[in-house]
């Protein structure tokens, strides 16, 4: 039998020091780096049409059953009171305390037929209370290209960009029907049948492709042959993992799994493989620091206090004062150098700032801070070519949230963690200004059209 988290825990002495010295590494993307270089593969998806593999690095749920969409409602903090087939949305959970779980894509394929798509933290959450709520629903579970054995069930290509629909004209042969944000589609391609979600990862137009995994290298190339004209571009691991700064999606913040109403026997059915890591300049023994509800990342819009759902009671305390919110953080760029140019002076440098993605762990928690009060945190972290600023996108007191607002982010991490892709390094503290997220207007005004 694997070793539980509950055993990970006992064995570390914490949750803390579980994940702060975990050696698992970031989110790792299992395709290749880079097509071209991640710099104009980002530009791609502003100026022309990206092509971007989804088909490894996201596990899927698919649930079928009489209990599904009432396991699915009881679990999720989202309406399900219209929801028919062909349609998709962004899954919320959270614990019984309001805290989040984690977020993925549900896609209704089929009446009673759903496929929960995303990283495993809320895939995990759903599948532990349908196996031990008594609900009538079968689970089929396909883990990413890092743990599955042989071939995905689905391809999934995500093409973006302004001539993402001219270029889906071209391969269909027929003009594309209008799709309203996360609807679904579906064409025929290279003689395929092919179902597709309208949506964006970078808040730029396209679509979501998917389909059997046979069928996937014919939609490929047929996508590529007709893309020339289009000027298509191939997105590689580098690039497709600094996406969501533009569209101001974060990834992964940290599960709270790890206190609270019912996860005793939850820790117990987790695997420790599951824990994931813990980078940044928070230190606290209390995990709950690190824990952020749905309002602190902007889903307070996704909510529905119209049915019964784990967690209701919490958020809806929570609402009346939600503590902070979600924006971008534009980092100073001469600070930035000088962490850079630590690498080559005397003495102990900088933690490494990775370009375009500088994240260490799975999940990454900074502290920000103003006039040396803490006011927030920071996750994801990266560069934006096509807004060539550094930034990251951060939860903070609804106080200090006003665009303009000048804080501090501590880099690094005091004490160093055992982590192996730390080194030795020192802590420092950069200058960041207070930008809307999604930082670019264009994100920010037509993503959900």
């Amino acid at each position: 039998m694997s070793r539980s988290l509950a055993d990970a825990i006992a064995a570390a002495g914490s949750p803390v020091d579980l994940l702060r010295n975990a050696p698992a590494a970031p989110t790792v993307f299992p395709v290749r780096a880079e097509f071209s270089n991640w710099r104009s593969e980002q530009r791609a998806w502003r100026e022309s049409v990206a092509l971007l593999d989804q088909s490894h690095h996201m596990t899927d749920l698919f649930l079928s059953g009489p209990d599904a969409l009432e396991l699915l409602s009881r679990v999720g903090v989202n309406s399900f009171a219209t929801f028919p087939a062909g349609r998709a949305k962004q899954f919320i959970a959270v614990n019984h305390e309001g805290f989040l779980i984690g977020d993925a894509i549900l896609f209704h394929l089929e009446p009673g037929q759903f496929d929960l798509v995303g990283h495993p933290m809320v895939i995990d959450w759903v599948q532990f209370h349908g196996e031990t709520g008594g609900y009538d629903v079968t689970f089929e579970r396909d883990g990413n290209s890092i743990v599955r054995d042989g071939d995905p069930t689905l391809y999934r290509y995500e093409l973006q960009g302004p001539r993402a629909l001219a270029l889906m004209e071209k391969v269909t042969g027929a003009p594309v029907p209008e799709t309203r944000f996360f609807h679904m589609a579906e064409f025929t391609i290279s003689g395929q049948h092919v179902r597709a979600l309208r949506h964006g990862m970078a808040g730029q137009p396209g679509f979501e492709l998917f389909g059997p995994w046979s069928d996937g290298d014919a939609v490929r190339e047929a996508l590529l042959t007709a893309g020339e004209e289009f000027g298509l571009v191939r997105v590689g691991a580098k690039a497709y993992s600094s996406a969501n700064l533009e569209s101001a999606w974060v990834p992964s913040p940290l599960p709270a799994i790890f206190t609270g109403e019912q996860m005793d026997a939850y820790q117990r059915w987790l695997p420790a493989a599951a824990a994931g890591s813990l980078a940044g300049s928070l230190t606290s023994d209390d995990i709950e620091d690190y824990y952020v509800t749905p309002y602190d990342l902007d889903y307070g819009r996704t909510i529905a206090f119209n049915h019964d759902f784990i967690g209701r009671a919490a958020l809806e305390r929570i609402a009346e004062h939600a503590p902070r919110r979600k924006v971008t953080l534009v980092w100073n760029p001469d600070d930035v150098a000088a962490v850079q140019r630590s690498l080559m002076e005397d003495g102990t440098p900088a933690k490494y700032i990775d370009f375009p993605k500088a994240r260490y762990g799975l999940y990454q928690i900074d502290r920000v801070l103003r006039d040396g009060d803490d006011v927030g945190i920071s996750h994801d972290v990266g560069y934006i070519t096509n807004e060539q600023v550094f930034a990251s996108l951060a939860s903070v007191d609804v106080a200090h949230a006003e665009p303009g607002t000048e804080v501090t982010v501590l880099w690094g991490e005091d004490p160093v963690s055992r982590k192996p892709i730390v080194e030795p390094h020192r802590q420092v503290s950069i200058r960041a200004t207070v930008e809307p997220a999604p930082y670019s207007r264009y994100a920010r005004e037509n993503y959900r059209r």
